[in-house]
């Protein structure tokens, strides 16, 4: 029999970007007895959760769930806006911007890439130069990753739409939020986008399997044009049962148990703390790689991710077989470097259902695997991630207090 916890004694420390860890919350949630989705308890919860939606993405339009990872989540965008032969601009960000735009070229539009280094985000000022460049506005989207979950790196999504703006190009504005969401401040209506892309197993705290597209007016005009093949992921069938609390398909109703908590719980903290917090721990992670004398791969301050970092290995070492020691000694888990980065960096993740104390065990699992793998360092790491912690305390959110009864 296959066995799932064949781990030593304590917890596991899962500290890659994604999935994250699940609240005993969530998981209990999820436990709960299925009921019928075509009954009027199903309704409710639907209407429930689109409603929190509705304040996570910072949007009074629809949110499009999904059974499916963010890749489904990808399609769904494009498929739903989009004819054969239509160009996009894309910007080469990192791993997963890269594999955005291979599934463009595969459903037959034509993708302008934009090379980059995997170290920066996309520059407004090229979005803007492009789309200037663009008379007869041939550019039917302009997609973009927010968050670039093999990198680090940031995009700045308000300045790309300003760009947009002053290219008076009416181009559709894609983004993808899928490690960003309920992480890092992101505000779907107010930044002017399009089709916004999620998934569950990040900031939303749940395990993989939901996806979601979060669209505005004008993506469902362009809906309404759309020539690329689709079906199951039709935006029109699913938004007209949402009106009703239900799908025009078997919907993952246990997981949509576990959505229902973990919008509870993000709404509980309030997204301005839930921002507050991650920024912390992002912060107090970089200064532990700063204090180590490690180089973050992120070029510029103003795109740190705060759901993650990722660490450059120094030359002649391998961030792999790092990542190997600090499991087989730690049971801790760091994320690997993706596609031209593999054996390059590793990558912490510090987001999702996380804390202070566990942020210090991550930072002290890594300091110690630094030692044990040979990997020159500095000490002092730690010791500077917990002075941040410690000068940043007073802005953190206190704990909930909880009732205690005597009995």
């Amino acid at each position: 029999m296959l066995r799932l916890d064949d781990h030593p004694s304590g917890r596991h420390f899962l500290q890659i970007p994604g999935p994250t860890n699940v609240p005993d919350r969530v998981l209990r949630a999820v436990d709960q007895p299925t009921i019928d989705h075509r009954g009027p308890e199903f309704a409710r919860l639907t209407l429930a959760i689109l409603d929190g939606l509705g304040k996570i993405f910072q949007t009074a339009g629809p949110v499009i769930i999904y059974p499916a990872s963010g890749t489904g989540a990808w399609e769904a965008a494009l498929v739903n806006t989009l004819s054969p032969g239509d160009r996009v601009l894309m910007f080469e960000t990192g791993h997963f911007a890269t594999l955005w735009r291979k599934m463009a070229g595969k459903l037959g539009l034509d993708v302008d890439f934009v090379a980059g280094d995997w170290r920066s985000g996309v520059e407004p000022a090229a979005v803007e130069a492009r789309l200037g460049d663009d008379k007869a506005h041939a550019f039917k989207a302009v997609m973009v990753v927010h968050n670039e979950t093999s990198t680090g790196v940031t995009s700045r999504i308000p300045e790309i739409r300003r760009a947009i703006d002053r290219a008076r190009h009416p181009a559709l504005f894609m983004v993808d939020t899928i490690s960003s969401l309920a992480s890092m401040d992101y505000r779907h209506a107010e930044w002017g986008v399009d089709v916004t892309v999620a998934g569950s197993q990040k900031g939303l705290m749940l395990p993989p399997g939901l996806s979601f597209n979060a669209v505005s007016d004008k993506a469902l005009a362009a809906n309404r044009t759309a020539r690329l093949p689709r079906s199951y992921w039709a935006w029109d069938e699913i938004i007209a049962s949402n009106r009703d609390g239900y799908f025009p398909y078997t919907p993952p109703t246990n997981l949509l148990y576990g959505l229902h908590e973990a919008i509870a719980m993000l709404l509980e903290e309030g997204l301005p703390a839930v921002f507050a917090r991650h920024h912390r721990h992002g912060e107090a992670t970089r200064r532990a790689v700063r204090g180590w004398g490690l180089e973050i791969l992120c070029r510029k301050a103003a795109e740190y991710s705060d759901s993650l970092t990722a660490i450059v290995m120094p030359e002649g070492h391998d961030a792999d077989a790092f990542r190997r020691k600090v499991l087989e000694r730690f049971d801790m888990s760091l994320g690997t470097g993706l596609g031209r980065l593999a054996g390059k960096v590793f990558r912490i993740g510090h987001l999702g259902f996380f804390n202070d104390l566990m942020l210090c065990g991550t930072l002290c699992g890594v300091e110690m695997g630094l030692t044990l793998s040979g990997v020159p360092h500095r000490p002092g790491g730690i010791q500077a991630a917990l002075e941040h912690l410690q000068e940043s305390g007073a802005a953190a959110v206190s704990p909930r207090q909880r009732e205690t009864t005597l009995l």
